[in-house]
């Protein structure tokens, strides 16, 4: 019974570290025994040497070549594009980014930056007036489309398309533009183009609101006559006419009042003298 209570040789005993190393036995010293010292290796092993390769430095060199060529051919193209605009500036051209009007622009138009302020109130009385002749136009189509479902035919339907599809553009290129150039550069000779084909836009307003029975009968037009005209045939037509009749007077009145403005303004800074002497000017170097 005593063999079953020995003790077991594979059990540890139990060693107080705080002992006299003397007293305790050998085989507690061996095992405590410290380990030998060895060479520290953090990366690849103890002692192991890394190899740093030598191409990124010259791949790093490339690249700064790289975008010292590119810097060198944005810089060589700023100055193309800015030696060109300085040519543009010289020959006098103007670049004009279109602006008006805002949700679809087609034209640019800028009364309150590039006119003077003692003649922007002018210039806005002509773009009322263009913005005027668009209205009639646009109901004299109402107009003539009533008109020819009624009583009509197609003929004057397509001469009132006609007179829309060209009276705005050719309006604003004959006399609007003009005009504005005319009050931005005050050039005389661009206030004598305006005169000459204002007084041809105020002629077709005047025809328009008499509408003399000349062209199909004269009801491709919303007249005063061709209103008398259609009335008898068609109550809703005949107001239809008579409406457009109210806005050919009114343009007709507005631009009989604008031109009265400009040509005084044009007398009194003594640019009809200047445009005599242009007119003679041009007239001389035709003839050279």
């Amino acid at each position: 019974m005593a063999g079953r209570y020995e003790s077991n040789p594979f059990d540890e005993e139990e060693v107080n570290p705080f002992a006299d190393r003397k007293s305790v036995p050998p085989a507690y010293n061996s095992r405590l025994s410290p380990l030998p010292h060895e060479p520290a290796g953090f990366f690849n092993g103890g002692g192991a040497t890394v190899d740093i390769p030598l191409d990124s430095s010259n791949d790093s060199r490339k690249k700064e070549k790289e975008l010292q060529a590119k810097e060198a051919e944005l810089r060589r193209r700023e100055q193309e594009i800015k030696r060109r605009e300085d040519a543009v500036a010289r020959a006098g051209i103007v670049i004009e980014e279109k602006n008006w009007p805002p949700f679809f622009p087609i034209i640019h138009h800028d009364i309150a930056k590039e006119i003077p302020v003692h003649l922007q109130r002018m210039q806005y009385m002509a773009f009322a007036s263009l913005l005027g002749l668009t209205a009639c136009l646009f109901w004299n189509i109402i107009a003539v489309t009533a008109a020819w479902i009624k009583i009509s035919n197609v003929k004057i339907w397509l001469l009132a398309i006609i007179y829309f599809i060209s009276g705005v553009p050719g309006a604003y290129v004959l006399w609007y533009r003009p005009l504005y150039n005319a009050m931005r550069t005050d050039s005389a000779l661009k206030f004598g183009w305006f005169f000459l084909l204002y007084l041809l836009h105020i002629a077709f307003c005047i025809f328009a609101a008499v509408t003399p029975p000349i062209i199909f009968k004269g009801k491709s037009l919303t007249g005063i006559l061709a209103a008398v005209d259609v009335i008898g045939d068609s109550v809703i037509v005949g107001v239809f006419y008579f409406i457009g009749f109210g806005f050919f007077c009114l343009e007709s009145l507005l631009s009989i009042w604008l031109l009265q403005q400009v040509y005084m303004y044009f007398r009194g800074t003594g640019k009809a003298a200047q445009l005599k002497q242009e007119a003679a000017r041009g007239t001389m170097m035709a003839a050279i």
